[in-house]
């Protein structure tokens, strides 16, 4: 006789077996997934007038997930890219629910048929190089964590490492000799390598000797206290104490924040003439339509490309002049022998 699986296995199974061995995502991702789910039960109970524990599968109607949806966005104040979000959780929950429910797979087909909601892509923001010269001019040169903050700074500036790389950094991942770089351990379970500024490479062995040069490679580089490594929580508040100064007006104005630095470092790589792919392979894009929104965003890139392109003002007067490959005697042979 064949067992039919309580929710609670299945919620279990999809976590420890689907999300973490079959996909291999990593713990901030799972993390994302736990949270959602979590959300959509905790509904599903207050709605059904039940404890969590006394849910079953059948409970998880199409009806409550569309009810689900709209409480976040009108009890819980979510936006809606939260909003889809939390639908490609479900998604991904029922389907694998109706792979192991047969009596669920209607549902979860419906689930999956319910649309996304089209939404503008968000406004990137970022600090012009004024901005960024003023916050390291700034920045306190003494004090306990006086090192630590500015180094976690320009290795953010440097890099355009997400919050949770730096989090995860170890002294096993820099190498400050030759020609330096750091490893970072990116979205997808992915690597790259990315080069560090010499000013970069300083402050990290200024901040590693006053720790006492850790030998340890697994030793956390950016430390809340001696052998605790920064969450991301405590990157966020090292960065808001900084640079909250440079917040934009209105709820959707510029924030600052660890990926702030990150839409910086992409900015500055752009105006600096460095090749999209380049910027691609730097901030471990998977598409490089992620990285081509930085050409859009600033108006410096635009205003060079059109002075390159304005004709000149006595265009209209001037001489006609000879084509520049007129001049050029292997490419007319060239081009005659075609």
């Amino acid at each position: 006789m064949t067992h039919t699986p309580s929710l609670g296995q299945i919620v279990r199974s999809y976590f420890e077996d689907h999300l973490k061995v079959q996909k291999g995502l990593r713990p901030g991702s799972v993390r994302s997934y736990r949270d959602g789910l979590r959300l959509f039960l905790c509904f599903v109970a207050e709605d059904a007038r039940r404890k969590v524990t006394r849910l079953s599968a059948l409970d998880l109607t199409f009806d409550r997930v569309l009810g689900f949806l709209k409480h976040l966005e009108d009890r819980r104040g979510n936006h809606i890219r939260t909003r889809n979000q939390r639908l490609a959780i479900l998604r991904s929950f029922f389907e694998y629910m109706g792979g192991r429910l047969p009596e669920m797979l209607v549902t979860s087909q419906r689930v999956e048929a319910v649309p996304v909601k089209r939404v503008p892509p968000p406004e990137t923001h970022f600090l012009d190089r004024d901005e960024i010269q003023a916050l390291f001019r700034d920045l306190p040169t003494k004090g306990r964590h006086a090192t630590r903050d500015r180094t976690l700074l320009l290795f953010l500036y440097n890099t355009g490492a997400r919050v949770q790389e730096v989090s995860d950094l170890r002294v096993g991942h820099l190498d400050l000799d030759g020609q330096p770089r750091v490893q970072l351990h990116g979205k997808g379970d992915k690597w790259r390598s990315c080069p560090l500024w010499a000013e970069t490479v300083r402050q990290l062995q200024l901040l590693l000797k006053d720790r006492g040069l850790p030998t340890d490679p697994e030793a956390p580089v950016f430390c809340a206290r001696p052998g605790i490594a920064l969450t991301r929580s405590g990157i966020y508040k090292i960065v808001r104490r900084h640079a909250a100064r440079f917040d934009g007006p209105g709820p959707r104005g510029r924030r600052a924040s660890p990926h702030l630095f990150r839409h910086t470092a992409a900015v500055s790589l752009l105006e600096s003439g460095v090749e999209v792919n380049v910027i691609r392979g730097w901030l471990g894009h998977v598409s490089l339509q992620t990285t081509n929104r930085y050409a859009e965003i600033t108006i410096r890139a635009k205003e060079a490309a059109m002075r390159l392109c304005e004709p000149p003002l006595e265009a209209s007067r001037a001489s006609r002049r000879s084509p520049v490959w007129k001049k050029d005697e292997s490419l007319l042979a060239w081009l005659n022998s075609l």
